[in-house]
């Protein structure tokens, strides 16, 4: 929908947007453990964490990360499958691995102290923007704005923004807005207060725009824009994989691999895997791929059935079949080079794997 013939609010002071919501923020909101601390290790945890995730979804991994690394010094001498397994099941594992070499960065360059402003933040590996607005403001009461999806949406819809938030260049005409709202006195309130207005009042669906404090200088709400703001060109239409997983069984063991990089799921652990064109997979190529590996069917087993499963990611379907296979002995050495290894039960439960590979062991209780 084109908006040139509408002119978007240009407010001449922003005094009355901060009174707003700062007036609305002591009442409704949450009450999150990281909102206790004055932490940059903590405040820096919570926000990566919560980076494309819901608050209900990430606290019990902000609180088991809290409590197994009380300092960044512990997160960094961490092992990176360690890592990874706390963090299993959130999704988006680059951002673990990220947080892991942030962290050893802190440790090795910072001594041990996260840098205290903004420009200083900007300079640790995988600390983006907002990261370092919220770190400075929250921490160190820097005014800087922070900027994400909650703030896109609140901006969009009471000043009648239609830049595309999802296009990069529309994030200096939406930070400049931003920066001209955040008062010199309460930086730190201000920025948490947008973003839980965004989260609880302003939300994507179903905005509570009737008990809206801001509804009568709404430019969405005055012009019934509410749904179609904020702008978002949509995504690039999900490709389709199809996962073929040999699930490699002899006595008590079965067989993993860890997955390499430039992948989905680098780091993680899963079967041995054979992608193809299509959601089947014949008896002869199975047997086949066996073989390639070394392994040997047992034929005093009856044949397991084949358990189908999907995993829908930001940019990829993946279409699974897990087969497994009974082998009348234990797969050669050379099946080490490709990166197969034998594990017991109690083993595979201390791997990190991605949920889809979680699920499958869980339900078959390997």
């Amino acid at each position: 929908m084109a908006f040139s013939a509408i002119s978007p609010t240009t407010p001449d002071s922003y005094s009355w947007f901060a009174e707003a919501l700062l007036a609305w923020y002591p009442r409704h909101r949450r009450d999150l453990p990281w909102r206790h601390t004055r932490d940059p290790y903590f405040i820096w945890l919570s926000e990566v964490i919560l980076q494309q995730t819901r608050v209900k979804q990430g606290l019990p991994y902000y609180l088991t990360f809290s409590s197994n690394y009380p300092t960044v010094q512990a997160l960094a001498a961490a092992l990176p499958d360690e890592v990874l397994r706390h963090w299993q099941g959130l999704g988006y594992y680059s951002r673990a691995r990220n947080m892991h070499h942030t962290a050893q960065q802190v440790v090795s360059e910072f001594g041990g102290q996260f840098p205290d402003s903004y420009a200083g933040l900007l300079q640790l590996k995988g600390v983006g923007q907002y990261t370092a607005a919220a770190v400075a403001s929250f921490a160190y009461d820097e005014q800087v704005a922070v900027l994400d999806g909650n703030v896109f949406r609140v901006l969009a819809r009471v000043f009648g923004l239609h830049h595309d938030i999802a296009a990069p260049a529309s994030r200096k005409q939406f930070q400049q807005v931003a920066d001209q709202l955040i008062p010199a006195d309460h930086p730190a309130e201000f920025n948490q207060a947008i973003m839980e207005f965004g989260a609880l009042q302003c939300t994507p669906a179903k905005p509570d725009c009737m008990f809206c404090p801001l509804q009568s200088r709404c430019f969405a709400f005055q012009h019934g824009l509410v749904a179609e703001l904020p702008v978002k060109s949509k995504a690039k239409v999900a490709r389709t994989r199809y996962f073929h997983y040999l699930v490699l069984r002899h006595a008590d063991t079965v067989y993993l691999r860890k997955r390499g990089p430039k992948d989905i799921w680098e780091g993680l652990y899963d079967f041995a895997l054979h992608e193809t064109d299509s959601a089947e997979l014949p008896g002869a190529q199975l047997l086949a791929e066996v073989e390639r590996l070394g392994g040997r069917v047992a034929t005093d087993r009856a044949e397991e059935p084949t358990v189908a499963a999907r995993h829908i990611l930001s940019h990829q379907k993946v279409e699974a079949r897990f087969h497994e296979v009974w082998l009348a002995g234990p797969l050669p050495a050379a099946a080490t080079s490709a990166g197969l290894a034998a594990y017991r039960s109690a083993e595979v439960e201390q791997l990190p794997k991605s949920i889809l590979i979680t699920n499958y062991i869980s339900n078959k209780q390997i």
